[in-house]
């Protein structure tokens, strides 16, 4: 520095040797941070100090420029700052380049959003890095566009890749988005189907916000994309992104007294005028205006307070539910039969069993009239009450008719929830018997008077202890469970076998294995529940051959939705046939689950792939190491 001072001559090559091997060697946050903010200070006012920072970094060996470059975008405090420090290095030197525009933005994803900002507000700030910008963005939009991306890129690398699109939106100007308007549009309608053809809500989610963006930008003045969604932290952030904030500039210190003269200095001045107008009382209406009142204002209301509500009595025989619901007119009566169906279906179990097909039937098909509060719920209540009373008729009826032509997409996923539901309802123990205790509101035991009895004093005095004795961490009535049969052991195989019969058959409306992949999802996840629901039945062994070889077929599924719900159904089969009847009747596709389970935990894209394919693998080891604790 001192030979700068004096006007000598100096290479600082050396310093930039030892800047890059330094941040190469993992020490980036040691020397970058006292060396940015020295140099921040250095060069806000002087520019002699910009250029010998820029060549700096120029100087610095290309095998080490990455790790400096990234060291000084994840360090620098805003845009400004960056381009200060660095200049127009991404235009001279191409590693540099190829860190900035590729790797941080399409190869890594681990950043946050400040470094995003940081790195896109900084091609941003300098008419020849703009060209960058540009070509950065639609390489962002070609990524996010592709549905090859989209299946096999985790999610946390797309919502990086919004953010990045979002951000590069609010850098653009005016006749920047007029040149590319049409290239915009393109893959606006490109991108959007992709993520709204995935299984995942959080990526369809990030295709509708990040469209929305695009649309508004351009079309500043017609009309825009508007989708229905539910706003959570994470999209109110990405739309935040697309407007720019201005950098906060740090303020320093004061004196109380320059601090105070400075606030009052800042403030807006207000004129007498107004502060007068602000104290004085609020004007009273003039005259003109109480002749505009309308008389009516006058009429004293008619007092409604004692009026009653008609209720419409809803029918009291299954049979007249069925009337109501498929032929009556009547929309108040229809209303109350559909609030009321599910507790006169468990009430007459005898009369639901003669039509209980008819009934599923029904209410499979049925679609609301009026505005009901909480109608899906309603009607997949009475569909599961109907398949709990009658569950072998019923649940063939409903399998048989997922497969069937003319069903939406949405009656399919409903056939899948009444199962599931059904199930779940039909395996749990119903709890039966007398109360054991109950602390609450328990009488007195009191002596009366003039009784000298003491045959039975002691029973008399622990009563009464007991009566003023507090228990902490004791219910109020505790139900002694009685033992019951489980009700789903007969017919779990009515469930399951069904389901996994005809996936592979397209039909000209449905097709698993194409395009449907979403239900194709929801399907394996139903089978992995029906599974884990199915321990301790006799058809177990046969539904775990079953779903292992189905397992098989589909375990290269391209949608991580898909690829989850394998993965369950793995753990449920692991978790619920004897680990006995695994190793003699399944040992070979053991084998070959747990080559494919390692493989899914090494390369698998998905976050929650590795992590079920990771706990698959845990329970394998632990069922073996149970069975070599047990003697033979």
């Amino acid at each position: 520095l001192s030979l700068i001072a004096g006007g000598l001559d100096c290479s600082i090559s050396f310093v930039s040797h030892v800047l890059g091997k330094v941040c190469v060697h993992g020490r980036q946050k040691e020397i970058l941070g006292v060396l940015v903010p020295r140099l921040t200070e250095l060069t806000k006012s002087d520019c002699i100090w910009q250029r010998i920072c820029w060549r700096l970094v120029e100087c610095v060996p290309e095998r080490w420029m990455e790790a400096v470059v990234l060291g000084f975008v994840q360090r620098a405090p805003g845009a400004d700052v960056l381009s200060r420090l660095l200049g127009n290095l991404v235009v001279k030197n191409k590693k540099a380049q190829f860190v900035v525009t590729q790797k941080v933005l399409l190869l890594q994803y681990g950043h946050t959003t400040a470094v995003l900002q940081n790195l896109l507000g900084y091609l941003a700030l300098d008419s020849l890095r703009r060209a960058l910008l540009l070509r950065v963005l639609q390489e962002l939009l070609e990524t996010w566009g592709s549905s090859s991306a989209v299946k096999h890129s985790p999610p946390e690398q797309q919502l990086y890749i919004s953010k990045a699109i979002l951000i590069c939106l609010s850098h653009l100007k005016e006749p920047e988005i007029e040149s590319c308007r049409q290239e915009l549009l393109t893959s606006m309608m490109e991108g959007v189907k992709c993520h709204l053809d995935s299984s995942l809500p959080q990526l369809r989610r990030l295709g509708m916000v990040v469209a929305e963006s695009i649309s508004s930008r351009i079309n500043t003045e017609g009309p825009v994309l508007k989708f229905e969604y539910e706003e959570d932290d994470e999209t109110r952030e990405l739309k935040s992104l697309l407007v720019q904030t201005p950098p906060l500039c740090v303020v320093p210190s004061l004196p109380d007294d320059d601090r105070s003269e400075k606030a009052g200095a800042a403030l807006p001045s207000v004129p007498e005028s107004n502060k007068k107008s602000q104290t004085a009382a609020p004007v009273m209406p003039d005259e003109e205006s109480e002749a505009e009142l309308d008389s009516d204002d006058d009429l004293v209301p008619y007092d409604m307070s004692e009026d009653k509500e008609l209720k419409i009595k809803a029918p009291v025989y299954i049979r007249d539910c069925i009337e109501v619901l498929t032929g009556s007119e009547d929309v108040d009566k229809w209303e109350a039969t559909v609030k009321a169906l599910e507790g006169l279906i468990r009430r007459n179990p005898a009369a639901t069993r003669e039509v209980s097909v008819e009934l599923a039937k029904i209410l499979l098909h049925l679609e609301e009239k009026t505005c009901i509060e909480g109608f899906v719920e309603l009607r997949q209540r009475a569909q599961v009450a109907v398949l709990t009373t009658d569950p072998i008729p019923v649940s063939k009826y409903l399998t048989s008719q997922f497969y069937s032509l003319n069903y939406s997409l949405r009656q399919r996923m409903d056939i899948l929830d009444v199962l599931v539901l059904a199930a779940q309802e039909l395996s749990c123990p119903k709890f039966h018997g007398k109360p054991k205790h109950s602390d609450a509101q328990k009488p007195r035991i009191q002596l009366l008077p003039g009784s000298d009895s003491s045959k039975d004093w002691r029973r008399i005095v622990d009563e009464r202890i007991k009566s003023k004795t507090r228990r902490f961490a004791t219910g109020q009535c505790l139900m002694e469970p009685a033992s019951s049969p489980n009700q789903f052991s007969s017919v779990a195989g009515h469930f399951f076998f069904p389901l996994i019969q005809h996936f592979d058959r397209p039909l000209t409306t449905f097709d698993l294995l194409g395009e449907d992949h979403l239900v194709l999802g929801r399907l394996v996840h139903t089978l992995a529940v029906l599974m884990y629901l199915a321990v301790n039945t006799v058809a177990v062994t046969a539904m775990g051959k079953a779903l292992l070889e189905f397992v098989w077929t589909l375990r290269f599924h391209v949608d991580s939705y898909v690829r989850q719900g394998l993965l369950s159904c793995i753990s449920s089969l692991l978790l619920s046939v004897p680990a006995e009847l695994l190793l003699a009747d399944m040992t070979e596709e053991l084998l070959e689950t747990q080559s494919w389970l390692g493989d899914v935990v090494e390369k698998d894209p998905d976050g929650d792939c590795r992590r079920l394919a990771l706990q698959n693998l845990l329970l394998m080891e632990n069922l073996k190491k149970k069975l070599e604790a047990v003697p033979s």
